[in-house]
């Protein structure tokens, strides 16, 4: 079947950014990203490419080159599925918070009403691909739904497939262009023939990966779990170091070198973040349990305990290096997103870190070069607010313009996320700002050491056994 309209339910993190250089790589394919978001439609259709509602380097100039030829984004869902040869879902598949597996089981509202979408609105044989991130199995109640809506007399049949993603926000412009392979999982082979077709364009076959539904569902959980295993892993041992004069990132060194290994995700910070890796984690666990696997469900589990506990660990020393109270302290928090390159905040380390703080009394002045005061007060639930009195208790926060506002009167700056400019500070000017004695904070490891000691200030580095 050849592919000529393609439809895609969802344009958040995956599904705007993978449809967009899925328009740029094959141009006689019309590609249809839909929403029932309009603020979301409206910023992906502004004139201005600097308001893109997801932030990713590279992408404006993808989409640039896409829209408005054979890229359009819009909110009108039925008439884009019906006049598909292929739909994606591409919508958020969040942890549920009640019911029958709250904390840990997907809440799949979104991937069924997405379905039943489909099955009212598709004409002639439609190939439905997942792309969201979900459960084993989940693509036989899709199957089910549309199965139901073959039976009328209008000919209409289904195909379903899945795609995982395997981007890594802050890269997933060269993630989508670059991969180092493509899933497809499905029963149909004529349909999976028609989606690495698609891919084909720009992907070497070699590299495009064809097993069944449940393979592919289960590796893209799996593959999320096996990072985030390694991220926790590493910032136990940083921990250790801290305590045993040893440096994590000479340690980090040598283990990467092991070939069985490898130097990727090895750097000690703050935890994992983002909308993936505890998700999924957490429902490889309620899958696992499930399943009458306890003993691994508990494995699974500690991975996401030690990440807990490493952001929790963060936020309680800050507390003891100054002097066991931060009540009514002026903190400087650089980065909120949970990694650099992106606006995304979701899972991200400094909210936890922040809110821990904010329990302590802390002011906080946050700083970060694409996250919105908005986005912050929802993370943080509440409400950014003028400094309280020193020595009220009531911790605040406050959005700040730029690095040196944040810093200006801080008894502390905490580094919470890699941006290139933090990289590069003057600390000795920055200095000059803060209440001394002043400390350095850095969770991601990028500051120059000498250079914030030469400064006169104290400093804390992940993984670090000084200071």
């Amino acid at each position: 079947m050849k592919i000529q309209r393609i439809c895609c339910i969802g344009a958040g993190y995956v599904g705007g950014p993978t449809m967009a250089v899925i328009a740029d790589r094959c141009q006689q394919v019309q590609v249809q990203v839909v929403d029932i978001n309009q603020a979301r439609i409206d910023a992906w259709n502004d004139p201005d490419l600097g308001k893109l509602p997801v932030y990713e380097p590279g992408l404006d100039r993808v989409v640039e080159r896409a829209r408005g030829r054979n890229l359009h984004f819009s909110t009108d869902v039925a008439a884009s599925i019906a006049a598909a040869d292929m739909v994606f879902i591409s919508v958020n598949t969040p942890t549920k918070t009640k019911g029958l597996g709250a904390g840990q089981a997907s809440d799949l509202r979104w991937v069924e009403a997405c379905a039943r979408e489909v099955a009212q609105a598709a004409t002639g044989h439609t190939i439905v691909v997942e792309k969201s991130t979900l459960p084993v199995r989940t693509a036989a109640a899709i199957k089910t739904i549309l199965e139901a809506a073959s039976d009328g007399e209008d000919q209409r049949t289904f195909s379903v497939l899945s795609n995982p993603e395997f981007l890594a926000e802050g890269t997933a412009i060269s993630d989508l262009e670059a991969p180092d392979r493509v899933l497809i999982g499905g029963d149909d082979p004529a349909s999976i023939d028609s989606l690495a077709e698609i891919y084909a364009h720009w992907v070497p076959q070699q590299q495009i990966l064809r097993t069944n539904l449940w393979s592919s569902e289960l590796s893209k959980l799996t593959a999320n779990a096996f990072l985030a295993q390694r991220i926790s892993s590493i910032n136990s041992i940083a921990a250790f170091c801290e305590a045993s004069g040893a440096d994590v990132r000479e340690v980090a060194r040598a283990i990467g070198t092991d070939s069985r290994i490898g130097p990727k995700f090895l750097n000690a910070g703050p935890g994992f973040g983002g909308s993936c890796f505890q998700k999924d984690i957490l429902n490889l666990v309620y899958l696992c349990r499930h399943f009458g696997l306890p003993e691994v469900a508990d494995y699974w589990e500690s991975v996401v305990a030690l990440n807990t506990w490493q952001q929790h660990r963060i936020a309680r020393l800050v507390v003891q290096k100054l002097f066991g109270t931060v009540t009514g302290k002026r903190l400087a928090i650089l980065g909120f997103a949970f990694k650099a390159d992106t606006n995304d905040t979701r899972e991200a380390p400094a909210i936890r870190i922040c809110r821990d703080l904010l329990e302590e009394g802390a002011q906080l002045s946050i700083h970060d070069p694409k996250v919105s005061a908005q986005q912050m007060a929802r993370d943080l639930q509440q409400e950014a607010a003028p400094q309280a009195g020193s020595l009220s208790g009531t911790g605040s926060w406050a959005e700040a313009g730029t690095i040196e506002d944040a810093v200006t009167g801080a008894d502390a700056v905490l580094v919470l996320t890699e941006w290139q400019q933090y990289r590069d500070l003057n600390w000795m000017s920055l200095a000059g700002r803060m209440r001394k004695p002043a400390w350095v904070f850095d969770a991601r490891a990028v500051a120059d050491p000498e250079q914030v000691r030469a400064a006169g200030l104290s400093l804390w580095r992940v993984g670090d056994g000084e200071g």
